[in-house]
């Protein structure tokens, strides 16, 4: 840590920023968001939300008492300040490095981590658990969860928030109101919230405000700071928009100035003695102190690195990324469809289809932070004769499983599942490696699931499934594809075919997806050593090509499948029930991919080396199955066939 930083180094632990003054905790804003600031340019992560929070940060733990007192962070891609104050200050500029600390919340990471989270909208249920949880073992501690106003919109948000009058508990939900998720917010209670902060303070605020802050302890302390304009309070219980919030059974207070911290470390002392659900309501800008990010929030949103003096963003380098080849891809078809339409969850930009949105705004629909009802809502718009695309993260499809079969799969419409960010991901870690779509999705009937081995081929199997009569999910990597691309015309492919890539005698490679062609760099390598390795492009995961893989089979090959999923319920389980319902010995197969645990987070192809899906390791694991094989067992398979 850089010896300027006057007080920041100076903490170690949430306790040693209780003798602060409000001199020292301003300064200490100002080091925590300078520092966040040359970290991320060096590790990559999410800036323009972490800067935004920092203020927030520092009254919380003041006015609270971590770890006694737990903070949930919703969503964790704003804990930055967090961590700097909780003791992990010496290890910062590990951030998201392998071995290092993660980009979020993680329970065995620190104790003043009660939850981890990495998706959105589950705060509020998981504080109203540890609350219940303290108040059966008769617990005094606060429970306070820390949302955005995107992340609120989400269904479970708003489950939990439903559930809270029920319990009557204690419990705090702090709504950092930035204006903005990862996209703009849509949607009815983004309207909401744009109200609120509209709302005039001079309106309806005196009879009711009085009410509630006579009924509170140090009520004429906190009404003199409410009639301070100039301290940042906009308004304070005065506004009939803020029922919605009491209607749910919370006590409301707010919106307050989310950059004032004397002004937070009041209302939030106050809110220490108030009972019942709370909502502290904070008004925020993401990207607060750093003029480039206050002006492109979304584009710092997550970034793998930036120049600080100048604000210039790292791209990855390489080849043109599936994601842009994908949204060009869908554009062009659309062209050709007008029955095409694109759902997203607030992920126009990283699933890349603000380009879509741009050039067919009527076609287009981003409902939010809302992953089911975007699945089923695909349904309807199938069912009324459109062809929807909808475009996820696979580790946010995870949220839609059940309307995956239920509304689409179960009465087979043509819904197009285009699923990015599939297998590893990198620096994110394991809230967000794709590493289990394969597993959930291939049982599901009538779905068609498919990987592309490069970007030509992703063009190949979106116009397949655009054309295809059911479902079909279409999974492919973060990043660039390991060819050049070139925009020739997509052809559309016949489901469940595979291809044969290379020719071999001695052992032959089954691979999937961004798998395929390190395994063809693995046959190379082996065949400089004298092997002869064959290797096969899958293709489709569901249906698989039997005829193909069993001819396989059938020359008493040992076989290696490769993919970048779990192992569990994955590509090479499918090829083994393939081989065991058909009599070949299923001990001649061995399956390389993720583990059965959680992969931790670093670059990806330290991951890729660390699960053995480099060509390197590839080539190191099929020449070991080779040398398990005698010759008089290869005599007994082909006795077999």
């Amino acid at each position: 840590m850089d010896k300027h930083y006057s007080v920041l180094n100076k903490i170690d632990s949430p306790a040693d920023l209780k003798p602060l003054n409000e001199v020292a905790r301003k300064q200490l804003a100002d080091e925590i968001r300078a520092t966040i600031i040359d970290t991320v340019s060096k590790t990559g992560g999410h800036l323009a939300s972490n800067l935004g929070a920092v203020e927030l940060t520092v009254a919380l733990h003041t006015a609270f008492d971590s770890p006694s007192d737990k903070m949930i962070w919703d969503v964790s891609h704003q804990c930055y300040a967090h961590k700097l104050l909780t003791g992990r200050r010496k290890s910062f500029p590990t951030l998201r490095q392998g071995g290092g600390i993660s980009g979020f919340t993680k329970r065995d990471e620190s104790e003043h981590d009660p939850m981890g989270a990495g998706h959105a909208s589950t705060s509020i249920s998981a504080a109203l658990g540890l609350a219940k949880a303290r108040d059966l073992r008769g617990g005094k501690e606060h429970v306070i969860a820390i949302i955005g106003d995107g992340a609120i919109t989400g269904g479970l948000a708003l489950e939990g928030m439903n559930n809270a009058e029920q319990l009557k508990t204690n419990v705090i939900v702090v709504l950092n109101d930035n204006k903005m998720s990862i996209a703009e917010n849509v949607g009815a209670m983004a309207l909401h919230l744009s109200k609120l902060r509209m709302a005039d303070l001079y309106q309806r605020v005196e009879t009711r405000a009085k009410e509630t802050l006579g009924r509170m302890p140090a009520g004429k302390t906190l009404a003199r700071t409410a009639e301070g304009l100039s301290h940042g309070v906009t308004r304070l219980l005065g506004s009939k928009t803020g029922v919605v919030f009491e209607e749910l059974g919370f006590t409301y207070l707010g919106p307050i100035d989310g950059h004032n911290i004397e002004l937070m470390i009041d209302v939030f002392e106050n809110a220490k003695r108030m009972k019942g659900p709370l909502l502290v309501h904070v008004v925020t800008q993401k990207g607060k102190g750093y003029e480039f990010a206050e002006n492109n929030a979304r584009g710092f949103h997550g970034i793998s690195g930036f120049d600080v003096a100048d604000g210039h963003i790292e791209r990855a380098t390489g080849n043109t990324s599936y994601t842009k080849v994908f949204s060009e891809t869908l554009v062009e078809l659309a062209a050709q469809d007008d029955r095409i339409v694109a759902i997203t969850a607030a992920m126009p930009d990283g699933t890349g289809l603000a380009k879509f949105a741009e050039a067919y705004p009527g076609r287009f629909f981003d409902v939010g932070i809302a992953e089911e009802h975007a699945v089923t809502f695909a349904a309807g718009l199938a069912a009324g004769g459109l062809r929807p695309v909808v475009a996820f993260y696979s580790t946010f499809l995870q949220r839609a499983y059940d309307q995956i079969i239920h509304d689409v799969c179960l009465q087979n419409l043509p819904v197009t599942f285009a699923i990015d960010r599939a297998g590893i991901v990198g620096e994110d870690g394991p809230t967000h490696h794709g590493v289990f779509d394969l597993s959930y999705l291939r049982h599901i009937p009538t779905l068609v699931v498919a990987a592309p081995k490069d970007t030509m081929e992703l063009r190949d199997l979106l116009v397949t499934a655009l054309t295809h009569d059911g479902p079909m999910a279409v999974r492919y990597p973060r990043g660039g594809g390991p060819c050049v691309y070139q925009s020739s015309e997509p052809q559309i492919l016949a489901i469940g075919k595979g291809e044969r890539l290379v020719e071999g005698d001695d052992l032959a490679i089954i691979a999937l997806g961004s798998t395929v062609y390190p395994s063809v760099a693995a046959a190379e390598m082996l065949s400089e050593q004298g092997s002869s390795v064959e290797v096969i492009n899958a293709r489709f995961v569901k249906p698989l090509d039997e005829q193909l893989i069993l001819s396989v089979f059938e020359r008493g090959l040992p076989v290696l499948v490769v993919e970048d999923n779990t192992i569990v319920g994955g590509f090479g389980s499918a090829v083994l029930e393939l081989a065991s319902s058909n009599g070949y010995p299923v001990n001649l197969i061995r399956r390389l991919g993720a583990p059965d645990a959680f992969v931790d987070h670093d670059v990806p192809e330290a991951l890729y080396e660390t699960l053995g899906l480099s060509a390197e390791k590839i080539a190191k694991s099929a020449k070991s199955l080779m040398s398990t094989l005698p010759g008089k067992m290869r005599n007994v398979l082909h006795s077999l066939s």
